[in-house]
């Protein structure tokens, strides 16, 4: 035990692996210089404190992702405060207030100011306080460093620095870049799970380091996590902001909303008019001032110049400065913090839908943002990702197809759908008889949310990743094949080419694999189910257990593991070398078809042509496709390859990668073709119904997505954006490495030309396009010809498209139709056009968080985006619309009479209102209603929504905020303020008020003015809502009354407070008739004309909600059910794609038989054509 524990001291004393290439301490001022890419860093292991000074002077392991700090928040936040033009004018006005020239008291100027600004700055201070909390729930992680003598001591993770040993044990996130370390003289191999960085769950492969400079293979990434390993040594070689990851954490881009955008102009124009009134009362001034003030006797002598008659100009532009101030409350100070309150509020509902509830991994929907709620429902094309995103992620091992011999029985969701889509396109009896049947139960509406979903599956237990089904290869029955050789070393390349380690799982008595990819993972499910278990690995041997029909137990067999040569995006393909127990050396390698077909020597490609046609039919039925080759090497070649690689592998230089390519490319050649397989990736619960109903919604649909063509197009099928009788309009290459601008160009010209000239309304275009012809349609000169013809197609699928190429035709789309984006993604792959798209969403779940660290909205499955857009989307856009112009009318109701009033009194700048009223209008006595216009406001419920998928074309088509409806309620406020002033003139004016005979007083005036205008708009907003709830009927109610309470405790207070208002409630206002009277007489003038309008627009012009809510109003939807599925089918758009596309076509179709069967010699019958063919290119 003591000698254990002495040689355990020894060996982990011995941490200082790096010791071999650490220079001496007087060279730490210049570090040694690699030739060739990058740049050298230097790292002395163990000595932290030779980083902290100069010319290192490397950062601390601190992150911060704050926006504020306590220094920099008052003048940041009042910054960002300050950007918005109203609130610099009411900072303007404010200031002003301080001057004699203001008709207020600074006080009624500067504390809605303040109370705005500082709510504003209260939410900025509270969600940085938030991310802040974040950042230090990271900072102070516990972390193991060594201090010395082989001691590991814990410390939080934002004191490790640059050079620190550190300790990371099994299941544990690497908090900054760390080099792996070789320990006791044992090379291991790692696991990294990289979930957070690029959104797989799939784990990378990490070697300690041996006597080999550092690559990728050594690096540990902050955030990524330790796995199949109970711990690890390493040192930081990068720190805090110096990380990968944080240094590609790239700041979002600001996005506003259109309506937000709108607003602004909005803002401009009451600006305008703003400005415009007060020139006009300025001028007014100047005139009454030069004529008529001099015989104005009673008017004291000015000695400030305010209205001095020898100085009219002066005196006219000081009573601008008064004007400005005055008519400030046509613009809402309010109006910001209120649609920040209900966009807070309408997120907290979005994160509260139960339906977007996400029970498999416990993962509510999330508005990450909720300045964009409105958008949601103004969106016209989404741009969508595929793995991941519309399939699982999750590969099952399908088919296969060994020495030209295909195996598989189980068809493929693909397959599936499209059987059923050629059986719908049948003309049997049986056919008619089925679609007659359904026909007549649902009158002239199909109900479109039946999908084809797999059938006939056997009733045995499901294994996750194997999905095979064909008893020639099962259970040992292989062994009777004819190419038993062949199919025994495609099993045993399923089970050696990967870099999977497995884990026993000792309930079930099995191994589990912790695979680079879920395609590898398959494969070793695969072996395991035929018979050649995967069960162990060291670094330098791979153990099988292999079962034979000969023998009953298992025999376990051992691969020793030469080399391995890892995959890339640029070799797609990888290999293993190892060697027999036989001392046979083989290399098995496994690739895309294209590639290992291309390295196949002469006598391998025996399985060729029969290989090829079944890879096509794999891909045809959407599964994922790779092909096996082999080839036996001699010892001494090996020997003198092995030499020149491990010369390669510990060269330092630039050019080791392309060294290590070349001979990977050396030795991968003269193979000798085993077979191939075909994986499927499986479609998400759900997302064929999600696209059906988000095209009767009329949205757009395209998928960008890095898959080849053909497995692009199939997959398109049973997501049913590509329907049997569309016609394709395939963007390609040619002639490979020999294509021109302006073969493409001719290619989208002619394709435009097909489509202008197609007279068939019905007939629907889909528009494919790979990658490398994507970069010439992107260019400046082609990609306005490229959008228009996207637009003019149904379906859209771009394929292999990098990261780039998504951004940038997200940018297209976005800037070339002027209309509302929206990606969704759920990888690293997917950041660049969720940030670019006006909408980014994110998928969340099991998929890894790079995605929703970059979105705007998460939600867990794509079937969910059915409810954000065509709900929440639909109800948001029409709340905030109808708040802002509702916000616009009131303060242009109110602000307007002060403009009548000051020209009623000579333009003197006086104020009808007390300076309590103005305080309290926006802030106070009509927000309240207005807040829960934005927050609970219905048209229709949630299932109608999704009844009624067209009603939500109402956002594209911008009906509730176009310039039309603006200035009808701009209108309205005008007249309003009319009403309001002059009513109340013609009223009061010279007439008696009180029961002595007394007329009424400017304070009089002004009380009831002001009473009339909150009755007034607390109407409007009643008749504007459609749904009441118990808090929409208090809070309209509770403005009133406040109005009530205050009045009546304001004027209790002593006259030097209360001013000309003392007791106005109680004495003089109350027992008058004519008060009440007026308020009433006036509130129904003003909302007479706004309740005669949206009664004539019901009874003759009603918009598709008025309809359906008059329909639920009077129960006919359960009284008329005809009638009601009637207008169902009406509220959808005509769409193209979807499964109600295909009962469309469907429908067509019957129905020229049917009249080409009563008519046959009709000559409208001979002239129609039935629709084209499926596959008519």
């Amino acid at each position: 035990m003591a000698g254990g524990r002495i040689r355990a001291r020894l060996k982990r004393s011995s941490l200082y692996t790096f010791g071999c290439i650490r220079p001496p301490r007087e060279s730490v001022d210049e570090p040694h210089q690699f030739q060739g890419p990058g740049f050298s860093r230097y790292v002395c292991c163990n000595q932290p404190g030779i980083h902290r000074k100069k010319p290192l002077k490397y950062c601390t392991n601190y992150i911060s992702t704050t926006k504020y700090n306590v220094i920099t928040f008052l003048p940041k936040a009042l910054f960002e405060q300050f950007r918005r033009v109203a609130n610099l004018y009411f900072l303007l006005a404010a200031t002003l207030s301080l001057t004699p020239v203001s008709p207020f008291s600074a006080y009624s100027m500067i504390a809605p100011l303040m109370f705005v600004i500082g709510l504003s700055m209260a939410k900025e201070a509270v969600e940085n306080w938030h991310r802040f909390m974040q950042d230090m729930k990271v900072n102070m992680r516990k972390v193991l460093v060594h201090s010395g003598d082989g001691v590991f001591v814990t410390k939080p993770w934002m004191k490790l620095e640059v050079g620190d040993v550190v300790k990371v044990e099994k299941d544990h996130f690497f908090l900054q870049i760390y080099c792996s370390y070789r320990l006791v003289m044992k090379m291991v191999l790692l696991r990294g799970e990289t979930m957070n960085l690029d959104g797989e769950t799939n784990l990378k492969v990490k070697r300690s380091l041996e006597m080999y400079p550092l690559d990728p293979s050594q690096i540990l990434l902050r955030d990524s996590k330790l796995r199949n390993t109970s711990h690890a040594y390493g040192v930081v070689i990068f720190s805090g902001h110096d990380s990968k990851v944080m240094q590609n954490a790239t700041k979002p881009p600001s996005k506003r909303s259109t309506i937000e955008k709108q607003m602004d102009k909005i803002i401009y124009i009451l600006f305008t008019l703003f400005v415009l009134i007060s020139l006009i009362s300025s001028i007014g001034f100047a005139i009454k001032t030069k004529y008529q003030m001099p015989s104005w006797w009673y008017i004291p002598h000015d000695n400030q110049g305010l209205y001095d008659p020898n100085r009219p100009l002066l005196s006219g532009f000081s009573h601008l400065i008064t004007a400005l101030i005055l008519y400030g409350y046509l613009i809402p100070i309010s109006l910001y913090v209120s649609i920040e309150v209900v966009k807070v509020l309408q997120a907290l509902f979005i994160n509260q839908d139960i339906h977007m509830y996400d029970e498999e991994t416990c993962t509510p929907a999330q508005a990450r943002t909720s300045n964009l709620n409105e958008e949601l429902g103004m969106v016209d094309t989404i741009l969508s990702d595929k793995t991941g995103t519309l399939t699982c992620n999750q590969m099952d091992f399908l088919k296969c197809s060994i020495a030209g011999i295909p195996y598989g029985t189980r068809s493929s969701e693909v397959e599936l759908a499209a059987a059923s889509q050629m059986a719908m396109d049948l003309d049997g009896p049986d056919h008619d008889h089925e679609f007659s049947r359904i026909g007549a139960q649902s009158g002239s509406e199909i109900e479109l949310e039946i999908v084809p979903t797999p059938k006939g599956v056997s009733s045995k237990s499901q294994i996750k990743g194997f999905s095979f089904e064909d008893n020639r290869l099962m259970n040992g029955n292989w062994a009777r094949e004819p190419y038993k050789d062949v199919i025994l070393l495609f099993f045993r390349i399923l089970a050696l080419c990967h870099t999977a380690i497995p884990e026993l799982n000792e309930e079930a008595g099995t191994f589990n694999y912790e695979a680079e990819s879920p395609d590898e993972g398959a494969f070793l499910v695969a072996a395991r189910e035929f018979g050649f278990e995967y069960c162990k690995r060291t670094q330098s041997s791979i153990f099988v257990r292999e079962k034979h029909v000969s023998s009953h137990e298992p025999n376990e067999r051992e691969f020793k593991l030469l080399n391995i040569l890892d995959f890339t995006s640029k070799r797609k393909r990888m290999s293993v070398i190892v060697q027999d127990e036989t001392g046979q050396i083989l290399l098995l390698c496994k690739g895309a078809d294209s590639i290992i077909f291309d390295r196949l020597s002469k006598n391998g490609r025996l399985f060729e042509e029969a290989t090829r046609k079944h890879l096509n039919e794999y891909a045809e039925a959407g599964l994922r496709t790779l092909a096996f080759a082999y080839r036996k090497l001699d010892t001494s070649e090996y020997s003198s390859w092995n030499d020149e690689f491990m010369k390669a592998k510990t060269s330092i230089g630039g050019d080791r990668d392309s060294m290590l390519e070349h001979l990977s490319d050396t030795m991968e050649k003269d193979l000798i073709l085993v077979g191939a397989t075909a994986v499927e990736d499986k479609l998400q619960q759900g997302v064929p119904q999600c696209i059906d109903k988000l095209a009767q919604a009329g949205l757009k649909l395209w998928v960008l997505t890095g898959d080849k063509m053909e497995t692009a197009i199939n997959i398109g099928y049973g997501l049913k954006v590509l329907i049997y009788f569309m016609k394709y309009l395939p963007l390609l290459l040619l002639v490979a490495n020999q294509v021109t601008k302006e073969n493409i160009l001719m290619q989208i010209t002619n394709a435009s030309r097909m489509v202008n000239l197609e007279k068939d309304p019905h007939a629907a275009f889909a528009l494919i396009i790979d990658g490398k012809t994507l970069t010439y349609a992107l260019e400046e000169d082609l990609k306005h010809q490229f959008l228009n013809l996207a637009i003019d197609c149904a379906s859209v699928i771009c394929c292999r498209v990098s990261p780039k190429q998504k951004a940038l035709v997200t940018r297209l789309v976005k800037e070339g139709t002027g209309k509302t984006t929206l990606a969704i993604g759920d990888g690293a792959n997917d950041v660049g056009m969720i940030q670019e798209a006006d909408i980014g969403v994110g998928i969340s779940g099991v998929e890894g968080m790079q995605a929703v660290m970059a979105s705007d909205f998460a939600i867990a499955q794509f079937r969910f985006l059915e409810r954000l857009l065509v709900v929440h989307g639909h109800w948001c856009y029409k709340r905030i619309a109808q708040m802002i112009c509702y916000f616009f009318y009131k303060n242009i109701a109110f602000g307007l009479t002060l403009f009548y009033f000051e020209a009623f009194t000579g333009f003197s700048g006086q104020s009808v209102y007390d300076d309590w009223y103005m305080l309290l209008f926006n802030v106070v006595l009509t927000s309240l209603p207005v807040i829960s216009l934005g927050v609970f406001e219905q048209d229709v419920s949630s299932e109608i929504c999704l009844q009624f998928p067209a009603l939500y074309q109402q956002g594209p088509r911008n009906l509730f905020f176009d310039w039309y409806r603006i200035f009808g309620w701009m209108g309205n406020g005008l007249y309003c303020s009319l009403i309001v002033f002059f009513l109340n003139i013609i009223i009061f004016y010279e007439q008696a008020f009180r029961s002595n005979g007394q007329t009424a007083d400017m304070a009089v005036v002004g009380t009831v003015m002001f009473t009339c205008v909150i009755y007034s708009v607390n109407c409007q907003i009643a008749l504007t809502m459609s749904h009441f709830t118990w808090i929409q009927h208090f809070l309209i109610g509770f403005s009133i009354i406040t109005w009530h309470i205050f009045l009546i405790l304001y004027g209790m207070l002593s006259p030097s407070l209360s001013g000309n208002v003392y007791k106005i409630f109680l004495e003089a206002l109350s027992p008058a008739p004519i008060y009440w009277l007026s308020i009433l007489l006036v509130a129904v003038a003003c909302n007479l004309p706004y309740l005669a309008h949206i009664s004539f627009q019901r009874s003759f012009n009603p918009m598709d909600h008025h309809v359906i809510q008059e329909i639920k109003y009077y129960k006919k939807d359960v009284e008329d059910r005809h009638m009601w599925r009637r207008e169902k089918s009406k509220a959808r758009q005509k769409t193209k794609i979807g499964f109600s596309a295909r009962v469309d076509a469907k429908i067509r179709h019957l129905r020229f038989k049917l009249q080409r069967k009563s008519s046959v010699f009709s000559p409208r019958a001979v002239s129609e054509q039935p629709p084209t063919h499926p596959y008519l290119h």
